[in-house]
């Protein structure tokens, strides 16, 4: 068996009126409906694929390897990715103003990505992202 890309990721929603507001409204995506299906097809691929221990996630979000009690533990991540780290902080201020909240706001990793996490109405822990090896014309 060879995998050649992701073909889909959806969230699984007990509040699709809620998902809906995040995803359509709040980060713009032109998603379709089909009943209360919401989708978007050939969506631009996916950069990357992993397994992310919990501990490591929360050792990123909140500087400790225990998640806290307060939120959620999420089971899957998505990251959207920006055309800048000033897009990253614009979005979280965008996404604030209309009642988002952050896990955090945006930071820099050690690895140079910037990123700002929120967890979902479906409990995904959601990144805004910028990644500048995904912006690097020699890359890929």
């Amino acid at each position: 068996m060879k995998i050649q890309s992701i073909a889909g990721f959806a969230t699984i929603t007990k509040d699709p009126k809620a998902s809906a507001k995040l995803y359509k409204e709040l980060l713009g995506l032109e998603l379709q409906a089909q009943e209360d299906y919401l989708f978007m097809d050939k969506f631009p691929g996916s950069n990357h694929f992993g397994v992310w221990p919990l501990k490591m996630a929360a050792k990123a979000c909140f500087g400790t390897e225990e998640w806290p009690e307060e939120f959620p533990e999420p089971t899957s991540t998505v990251e959207f990715e920006l055309c800048s780290p000033e897009e990253v902080s614009s979005a979280v201020s965008e996404l604030q103003a209309n009642g988002q909240k952050f896990i955090h706001g945006a930071i820099t990793e050690p690895w140079g990505q910037t990123v700002a996490r929120f967890i979902s109405p479906e409990n995904v822990l959601v990144g805004l992202s910028y990644a500048p090896w995904l912006h690097d014309e020699k890359a890929g």
